[in-house]
């Protein structure tokens, strides 16, 4: 009998062996996800308990004791994501109005409200502990040694807070970028142009009002201008008549807007300093150029017609609201105050706590983006240094069989 028993330890021993082996592995392999799992659910549990002290000495309890909820958390670089569910007796007015408490009570940094669209029941709170943005390095543009691009893509721009790539999608867009002077507006500008030189199938047309500014891409271009506002009106004529051209051909095919399978190319119409050509000292002419431009803005989109403005500040005694709301895409760089951030990114954001004048002004290349998600979009853009613009823009160059010492009269100033 001893011999059995020893015969069946010999043959189970080894197989024990590895299932004891197989055990530990297993365990030692759960253990990082286990330990996540459980610091996560300590991390929820102890934001809904700090979350609740906090709005009942903000004062946002009901008479039935209830305060706003958090249903879900989403972690980012810097702090939390919140879907708050407000309770009945309360709304998220009331919560909007208390973010200063709030975040003291936290010790955040900021606490931001913005109301789901689709239910006043709800809000989305961001809890700010740090900022992600504040780093001063410059950050690399991605495309920078792409051989070409196209516009027809989304536009890489900049990061977000989580450190996540932003994209725009300029086709059928247009966008005002507006800031204090230093702020970084023209760096932002510089991507965009960047991309549509890239792609040799887009027309480059530069209102240049400081003349410098964006003549690297000069012989990139179809046409450069400079502040004077003769030839800058002829030119938006010019880009009127060929948009009427282009509806009539749209019309004749039965389409409603350019697409990438027609063939027409996109232009991207780069005005800086926007403000110059509209405060001249012939008001006729002032008129004159924002009539072109507003007819441009308004009805160019379909047509294949970008329009990328860049200006200090477009309050309406500089800019006409007639043109400035026209444009769908804002994005606001460091701005004095809070009233010179709504110009630019609409009346009453900045009470939604989307204000750019709370940016630190160290802080170069971060603003608040309005696009695509029809929420402002705290960010920082991506940095081309003025080697890397020569670069691109000598690639570019190359791209659409330019030489380094074309002089046609289609990139001449005028």
């Amino acid at each position: 009998m001893s011999a059995v028993a020893a015969l069946v330890a010999r043959r189970v021993a080894p197989v024990a062996a590895a299932l004891a082996t197989a055990v530990v592995f297993l365990i030692l392999a759960l253990l990082p996800p286990l330990r996540r799992a459980l610091l996560r659910w300590e991390h929820v549990a102890s934001t809904r308990r700090r979350w609740a002290r906090a709005c009942r000495h903000a004062g946002l309890e009901t008479a039935n004791a209830r305060v706003p909820r958090i249903v879900s958390i989403r972690r980012l670089v810097s702090g939390d994501v919140c879907r708050v569910k407000v309770p009945a007796g309360g709304n998220v007015t009331a919560l909007e109005q208390s973010t200063e408490t709030l975040a003291a009570a936290l010790g955040l940094r900021e606490v931001r409200v913005a109301r789901d669209r689709l239910c006043g029941t709800y809000a989305e709170v961001v809890l700010a502990k740090g900022d992600p943005l504040a780093d001063p390095t410059p950050l690399d543009w991605p495309d920078l040694l792409a051989d070409r691009l196209s516009l027809w893509d989304p536009v890489t721009v900049g990061v977000d807070e989580n450190r996540e790539p932003l994209t725009v999608s300029m086709v059928e867009r247009n966008i005002l970028i507006g800031g204090e002077p230093g702020a970084g507006k023209s760096a932002a500008a510089s991507l965009l142009l960047a991309t549509a030189a890239l792609d040799p199938s887009v027309k480059l047309w530069l209102f240049d009002g400081k003349l410098v500014e964006l003549a690297v891409w000069q012989r990139c271009a179809e046409r450069v201008l400079d502040f004077h506002a003769e030839p800058a009106i002829t030119a938006l004529e010019e880009l009127q008549a060929e948009m009427n051209v282009r509806y009539r051909t749209l019309l004749t095919a039965d389409r409603r807007k350019v697409e990438s399978s027609d063939g027409l190319p996109l232009y991207l119409v780069a005005i800086d300093e926007l403000a110059l050509y509209l405060n001249g000292e012939d008001r006729k002419q002032d008129r004159r150029f924002a009539n072109l431009l507003r007819d441009l803005v308004s009805r160019g989109r379909a047509a294949g017609i970008i329009v990328v403005g860049a200006t200090q500040k477009p309050a309406a005694d500089v800019m006409p609201s007639a043109i400035r709301d026209l444009f769908g895409f804002r994005w606001a760089m460091r701005c004095s105050t809070r009233d010179a951030s709504d110009t630019i990114l609409g009346a009453g954001w900045a009470s939604l706590d989307y204000n750019a004048a709370t940016i630190d002004p160290a802080c170069r290349g971060v603003g608040l983006l309005l696009a695509e998600g029809g929420v402002p979009v705290r960010c920082k853009s991506y940095y081309l240094s003025d080697d890397q613009l020569r670069a691109v823009a000598q690639r570019a160059a190359r791209l659409r069989g330019r030489r380094a010492d074309d002089e046609s009269p289609a990139l001449a100033v005028a």
